[in-house]
């Protein structure tokens, strides 16, 4: 016999979710309402079970490398993942839409792409754009990142 879910309120759940509630507001408010422990965890497997969409952007035509953990924070990473949501369609917060514009107006300026070198301390660069360049980033020979 499957275990009772802990979900009391399906559609009030997707609601939330769709509204972008974050996952810790849904822990929290489930703990307050209903008096039971929930965690992340358990709202993105419902998310994903139900078909709503992502809260993330998932690009690897923009983020083609496997990067390492030293290079996770790094600025032009951080914008290739705004990159990602505007291309499928997220909202952008205010202050992330803006460093967007301004950062994408600098690779349009310097006539750069976003170049990544695992080997190197400081991971990514900003290089001359080449002719077979056809997107913001230099295409790796083969892509690196797992699915």
């Amino acid at each position: 016999m499957p275990a009772k879910s802990k979900i009391q309120d399906e559609q009030e759940a997707i609601c939330w979710i769709e509204e972008g509630r974050p996952y810790s507001w849904i822990v929290d408010e489930y703990k307050k309402k209903y008096n039971i422990e929930t965690s992340p965890s358990l709202w993105a497997s419902f998310r994903s079970r139900r078909g709503l969409k992502r809260r993330t952007a998932r690009n690897t035509d923009l983020i083609p490398w496997t990067v390492k953990e030293e290079h996770w924070f790094a600025y032009p990473l951080a914008m290739l993942r705004i990159e990602a949501r505007v291309r499928e369609g997220f909202d952008l917060r205010e202050v992330d839409a803006k460093r967007h514009a301004s950062w994408k107006k600098f690779l349009e300026e310097e006539n750069a792409v976003v170049y990544y070198d695992a080997d190197t301390e400081e991971g990514f660069f900003y290089v001359p754009r080449e002719d077979g360049d056809t997107d913001i980033i230099r295409q790796p020979k083969q892509a690196t990142r797992k699915l």
